[in-house]
């Protein structure tokens, strides 16, 4: 009689099964099986929050597949994903089988090989009550937030709109930062540099300091233009020189914010990529008879600890030392501090086996995998390897009363150099950057040592504003705040990507709706935009998985404080106060002479007048390249047209925007535009397109077609399959979510906010 395992990912069952052999069937429970119902609250709050869960819609068939194995199996073992949201899997899998979670076999996986799994397999737990309890109490707020305060924003704001108790806090950051770019006011700031001569005719570039009693800004040109005219024919004598030898040490492995952010400066990866990549990885890839076969590449990719086990640094060290050499390796294993409230149950995210080096994989997996392994596995192999040697060198200068500073360093020994070195921060202003931190070779020089000068040049800089958030800066900062968990930062960005945020380029740009909404909730639900109150509430969620908090408590506490906002904003709110900003062109209506706004349509945005439905004139928001006036009422283009050579503008159509001759209708060369969905191709990683086929049937196919052959009927999502990881695609029509991955089979219902035009 075979044992029966159920998972969650059908790719990662296939992993496990290839391990486990024949007295094992391994089958996968694809995500939730149960959840909250979409038609009603769910949550009986009289009756300690009792939750009533239901299963799934289309779930059926696969509940009563497993109920069958279980019955005929000889032990059932749940091995769903080793966190809050895996555990609760396993208690609702529990649930729906008839097993008591005080006597199921639960196992987890830090990492998919055959080790591990044979070893887990060996040593089952019963199912973890804390951690259930602590993804229950995040379930239920959530819901309680969504379902109470949603109608409140349909009801003032615009249908379909949802909200969240984390989502919101995010938006907020990045509506106030906005704020804070549009307040800023630029500072005048000079610096000068003078380029000096050495006895021997080197060259030494040194940059203004101040005076010896410290530090001088330079505000006006009349300040540096004193500077420059006080040194420009004096002789500069070098009042110091310091040598020093400086350590630096390398970057820890990477968790999963530090991954996101890495991910996103060095490869160009969204969150979203990024996490369904590392899934693949962590589930486990086919890499050749020859590596092992089907192999999980790293550890668990949720995770806020920078832990590694001692086995995992002993590898790491062997490795380091036969490729290296000794001296790369430190006397002692390093060992890194993890931050204050991180979860410690998962390693830091490391390759699972070090001997696996990306270039021996690069043939067995597709780009991105390729890519984020080889970051993964630098960074984890740099984390465990010498420190470098820096000889650094400090001098100061003086002249006409003023001091000037150069200084750099030089590698001496690249120690974890030579393989890694971590993206620095791009928030830094050139103000700010620190004089001693290029590798750069000066001359020796001695004090009091005289250098002639070849030129002095003062250069003007304004100070500049803050950079809007991408996608590495705002899980930093959302990390920082202790907002979300590792589990919950790419859901963050992508939820609020919905209605709230825009992409423009890798920035984060509020929209309209997202100010309104956001003005709404600091005016009335102060508490919950309230980034303590936040932080406060995930640290809480954590006392509960930690068996020191109590769920009802917690939900109670939040009930009490909520339900009081509540009453008071649904009797204070009205549509007036809550009104989107309309956005104005500089086209003006001919049959009223009102100046005319931007509208949305089924087939896209259009001018309109501002006074209908006294007025219903409307028109396209393009003209001829000559007549523009603003960007908001057309972009001239710069491409030319193929038939005539004439300029061509971008129009408005019923079947989306399009490229047209200056001349039409003379010439009616047209070049449709394919718009891009913000989502990748499951093939090759480009963009997906919307296209028209015949009748002007919509479609959508890969950026790259023909040489990439994806093409789908079906809408692709920003979602992805909780199961596999793959892409979601709306089914045309119809309310329904189904994963691109044929061996998947992952289906869900949407709700109205998840909707959109097939269009």
């Amino acid at each position: 009689m075979a044992n029966l395992v159920i998972m969650e990912s059908p790719s990662k069952a296939q992993t496990v099964k290839g391990y486990l052999g024949s007295g094992y069937k391994v089958l996968a429970c694809k995500g939730h099986i149960r959840d909250l119902p979409k038609s009603s609250f769910g949550i009986d709050v009289d009756n300690h929050f009792d939750a009533h869960y239901i299963n799934i819609r289309g779930k059926g068939d696969l509940i009563g597949e497993l109920r069958k194995e279980a019955k005929a199996a000889g032990k059932v073992f749940i091995a769903t994903d080793p966190d809050r949201e895996g555990e609760a899997i396993a208690w609702h899998l529990a649930a729906v089988l008839g097993i008591d979670p005080e006597k199921a076999q639960r196992v987890t996986f830090n990492e998919v090989t055959k080790n591990v799994v044979k070893a887990s397999i060996k040593a089952p737990r019963s199912i973890d009550m804390n951690l259930v309890n602590a993804q229950q109490t995040r379930r239920l707020l959530d819901r309680i937030v969504g379902y109470k305060l949603s109608p409140l924003l349909w009801k003032n704001v615009k249908n379909g709109l949802s909200a969240g108790r984390v989502q919101s806090v995010a938006t907020r950051m990045i509506v106030e930062r906005e704020q804070e770019i549009a307040n800023f006011v630029p500072e005048e700031y000079w610096t000068i540099e003078a380029a000096l001569l050495t006895q021997n005719g080197e060259t030494v570039s040194v940059r203004f300091f101040g005076k010896e009693t410290g530090r001088v800004d330079l505000h006006n040109k009349q300040e540096a233009e004193a500077v420059v005219a006080a040194v420009s024919g004096a002789a500069f004598s070098v009042s110091s020189v310091k040598k020093a030898v400086k350590h630096k040490t390398p970057a820890p492995p990477f968790t999963t914010s530090t991954l996101q952010q890495e991910a996103f400066k060095k490869l160009n990866f969204q969150s979203q990529r990024t996490m369904r990549t590392a899934q693949e990885l962590y589930e486990g890839v086919n890499i050749g008879a020859e590596n092992g076969g089907v192999q999980g590449l790293i550890t668990y990719m949720r995770t806020d600890s920078q832990r590694i086990s001692a086995e995992a640094q002993a590898a790491a060290g062997a490795y380091i030392a036969a490729k290296y050499g000794d001296a790369y390796v430190p006397a002692t294993p390093r060992t890194f501090k993890s931050r204050d409230g991180a979860q410690d149950a998962h390693e830091a995210i490391r390759p699972a086996n070090v001997q696996l080096e990306p270039s021996k994989l690069h043939r067995y997996l597709t780009a991105d995998q390729y890519h984020l392994y080889k970051l993964i596995w630098e960074r984890f192999m740099a984390s465990q390897m010498e420190s470098a040697e820096l000889a650094t060198m400090t001098v100061d200068l003086t002249a006409g009363g003023y001091l000037f500073r150069t200084g750099g360093y030089t590698v001496t020994f690249p120690g974890y150099m030579t393989l890694y070195e971590e993206t620095g921060d791009d928030t830094v202003s050139e103000k700010d950057t620190d004089e001693n931190v290029r590798d750069i070779r000066l001359p020796e020089l001695q004090e009091k040592q005289t250098l002639s000068v070849k030129n002095v040049s003062s250069d003007c800089h304004f100070t500049e504003a803050p950079p809007r958030f991408n996608d590495a800066s705002l899980t930093k900062l959302l990390e920082e705040k202790g907002i979300g968990r590792p589990s919950t930062y790419n859901t963050i960005i992508q939820t609020i990507c919905r209605n709230y945020v825009r992409r423009e380029g890798k920035s984060f740009v509020p929209t309209s709706l997202g100010d309104v909404t956001n003005r709404l909730m600091m005016e009335h639900f102060p508490a919950i935009m309230d980034y303590t109150f936040t932080a406060d509430m995930e640290t809480s969620l954590d006392g509960v998985e930690k068996g020191d908090n109590d769920m009802e408590t917690i939900l109670q506490k939040f009930w009490d404080d909520f339900s009081a906002m509540l009453n008071v904003a649904s009797g204070t709110l009205d549509k007036a106060t809550t009104e989107i900003p309309v956005e104005e062109t500089d086209m003006v209506c001919e049959k009223c002479g009102s100046r005319m706004v931007v509208k949305s349509g089924k087939f896209g945005k259009f001018a309109a007048c501002p006074n209908y439905p006294k007025c219903k004139n409307t028109k396209p928001l393009t003209q001829p390249a000559e007549q523009v006036a603003a960007p908001v009422s057309a972009e001239a283009s710069d491409m030319t047209c193929e038939v005539c050579g004439s300029p061509m503008v971008l129009r408005q159509g019923r079947y989306g925007s399009f490229y047209a001759c200056v001349k039409y209708p003379a010439c009616k060369y047209t070049k449709q535009v394919h718009k891009e969905l913000g989502v990748d191709c499951p093939l090759c990683g480009s963009p997906i397109i919307t296209k028209y086929g015949r009748n002007k049937t919509v479609f959508y196919s890969c950026s790259q077609y023909p040489t990439c052959r994806f093409s789908s009927w079906d809408m692709p999502m920003q979602m992805k399959c909780p199961d596999c990881g793959g892409i979601l695609f709306r089914k045309k029509g119809k309310p329904l979510a189904v994963c691109h991955n044929p061996e998947c089979g992952y289906s869900c219902e949407l709700d109205d906010s998840q909707i959109g035009d097939d269009n």
